[in-house]
């Protein structure tokens, strides 16, 4: 298969061909790092196989667009041929081509940098393999038969960085000079100021956010940056198989429960997840948000649950209508959201972009922009 081709226009389409990352793109076969992936459909994750399928696989590999190999905990690789999942969240995938050289070009990565990148599908560290050369890379993620996998494909391609199953939120052997995370933590571990070298640079996003955090080490122990002007979405880290999800019966609440409180928004139906701004904003104020959205002939529903037990259901049945809002629980879901909005009409936009970032050598983690402040 002329996978070279479809790599270099992969290549092409993602950075300038004088960048740095352009050979990496073009020489790195993202083909062999997903074999089998899973796809979203109206069944559920169906399962999709590139043996069976030579041209769906090079088209999928070779795009730049988000691949899922793991769903719950369900992995591509092992699963039986035609399968389908109908319950859980992605929990592992090989991520857009174009987002990982990005979370790269935030670190600044220099031809000397001693690199810790996270695992996953393993494409992410062969990139970085192929740009630095093997003995300055580390890998690292909790799933063992992730890293297995991907340390079998790093082989098969020659390169031999080292790599480790570990919880990246936990002590870390080694120091760097860059830790580029493309999982979401909250806060920053402390961990990664010990390991980082002085003026090292760490680049990762804020779980439940869009917020892509960069910052670098100072000499107290601690580290500064900003958050950047750019979004982004990581699935956040785990220590278990899968991720703690709401409970069947809160959701059942939320979708037909009487409400303590219903009342009408001044602002047209929202769904949080399609506004990166307002979403990241809320769940800075409010962390744990699980959002769900449904269509039933002319009516949208939004509904939000919290691990509280809060939960808020909105309708609309036209675009500009005011919703009808339903809320309970001890957090009024819905008001936050509104707040947020408010702040957003009456300012024009919102603090989280651009947002100055200060970590203590113990990880507490404060974002200030003018007259806002928020410690994560």
């Amino acid at each position: 298969m002329d996978w070279a081709t479809h790599a270099s226009h992969l290549a092409d389409s993602v950075v300038r061909y004088d960048s740095r990352w352009h050979i990496p793109l073009a020489q790195v076969p993202r083909h062999l790092f997903v074999p089998r992936w899973w796809a979203g459909t109206e069944k559920g994750w169906e399962l999709r196989d590139g043996a069976s399928s030579t041209e769906e696989w090079m088209k999928a590999a070779y795009s730049d667009r988000t691949l899922v190999t793991r769903v719950g905990p369900h992995h591509a690789d092992l699963a039986e041929a035609g399968a389908v999942v109908t319950e859980g969240l992605p929990t592992s995938s090989s991520t857009l081509p174009s987002l990982v050289v990005s979370m790269y070009h935030h670190a600044y990565v220099q031809e000397e940098s001693e690199v810790l990148v996270t695992t996953g599908s393993g494409y992410g560290t062969a990139l970085m393999c192929r740009r630095l050369g093997d003995r300055q890379v580390t890998s690292i993620d909790i799933d063992p038969h992730l890293v297995a996998q991907a340390e079998q494909r790093l082989d098969a391609i020659r390169q031999r960085p080292r790599i480790a199953v570990g919880d990246i939120t936990g002590a870390l052997e080694g120091t760097y000079d860059r830790i580029i995370s493309t999982v979401s933590v909250r806060p920053v571990p402390a961990s990664w100021l010990t390991a980082l070298q002085p003026g090292g640079r760490l680049v990762t996003t804020i779980a439940g956010t869009g917020l892509v955090l960069t910052a670098d080490k100072t000499a107290d122990g601690g580290a500064v940056g900003r958050i950047e002007p750019s979004a982004a979405g990581f699935m956040r880290t785990r220590q278990n198989e899968d991720y703690d999800y709401p409970d069947a019966e809160l959701w059942r609440k939320a979708e037909k429960d009487d409400a303590e409180e219903v009342s009408t928004c001044r602002y047209p139906l929202l769904y949080p997840p399609d506004s990166w701004e307002v979403y990241s904003m809320l769940a800075l104020s409010v962390p744990g948000i699980d959002y769900r959205q449904e269509t039933e002939g002319d009516v949208r529903t939004v509904l939000m649950l919290h691990p509280d037990g809060s939960w808020a259901r909105a309708t609309a049945t036209e675009f500009l209508s005011e919703p009808i809002v339903h809320q309970s629980g001890p957090t009024r879901l819905w008001d936050e959201l509104t707040r947020v909005r408010n702040r957003l009409n009456r300012e024009g936009g919102l603090p989280v972009y651009g947002a100055r970032v200060t970590i203590t050598p113990d990880g507490t983690t404060t974002l200030t922009r003018g007259q806002w402040s928020h410690t994560l």
